[in-house]
C-alpha cells in the first residue's frame, strides 16, 4: 500500500479523527468495502445503465456535455468562467465547448461588454436536451432515495458531503505535494 502524503492529515475536517490503521483488520475491511462501492458507483453495471438512462440512448449526451449544459442553461458564461466552474483547464474547456457547439447544443458569441471576450450560451436544442436529461436524472434520484428512510437520508447526505470534501482535500494535498516535487 502506498504511504499517504504527509500533509493530508492537515486537510481533514476539524474534530475528525485521522487514525485509520490499515493494518487493523476492521479498518482494512471498511476501506475495501468503500473502495468496492466507489468502483461500482463509477463503473459498475448499474452505473453504466443509469448513465445510459440519464443521457439518453438514441443520441446520448456525454457527461462533460451535461456538466457544461448544467451551467450554460442557468446563464451565459465566459470561456474562463466556464472552465473555472467546471474545474478544468481553459484549453480543456475550449475543446469541450467546441464539441457542444459542433453538436448544436451551444453557441459562442462576443461579450457585449468586451468584444475580445468569448461567451458561450446554450442553444434551444441544448436547453431541450438538457431538460430531458434533468427529468430522467430526477426520476432516477427519486427512485434511489426511496431506498432510505428519512433519518438514513440525512445521514447519507452528510456522509456524502464529507466524502466529497475529503476527496477534494486529498486531491488538493496530492496536487500540492506533486508541485513541491517539481
Amino acid at each position: 500500500m502506498t504511504t499517504p502524503p504527509s500533509d493530508l492529515a492537515a486537510h481533514s475536517a476539524p474534530g475528525q479523527s485521522t487514525a485509520v490503521d490499515l493494518r487493523d483488520p476492521i479498518d482494512l475491511a471498511h476501506a475495501l468495502r468503500i473502495g468496492k462501492a466507489w468502483t461500482e458507483l463509477r463503473r459498475g453495471a448499474g452505473a453504466a445503465a443509469l448513465r445510459d438512462y440519464y443521457f439518453g440512448k438514441d443520441d446520448p449526451l456525454e457527461q462533460g456535455q451535461m456538466d457544461a449544459l448544467d451551467l450554460l442553461t442557468r446563464r451565459d458564461r465566459t470561456m474562463k468562467g466556464l472552465a473555472d466552474r467546471l474545474r478544468i483547464d481553459p484549453s480543456t474547456a475550449t475543446r469541450a465547448v467546441q464539441r457542444i457547439v459542433n453538436d448544436g447544443l451551444a453557441e459562442r458569441f462576443p461579450s457585449p461588454r468586451d468584444g475580445r471576450v468569448v461567451m458561450v450560451r446554450a442553444t434551444e436544442e441544448g436547453r431541450r436536451r438538457h431538460a430531458e436529461a434533468v427529468d430522467r436524472r430526477a426520476t432516477a434520484l427519486i427512485n434511489i432515495v426511496q431506498s432510505f428512510d428519512h433519518d438514513e437520508l440525512a445521514t447519507l447526505a452528510s456522509m456524502l458531503e464529507r466524502l466529497s470534501d475529503a476527496v477534494h482535500n486529498v486531491a488538493t494535498a496530492l496536487e500540492h505535494e506533486a508541485d513541491c516535487l517539481d
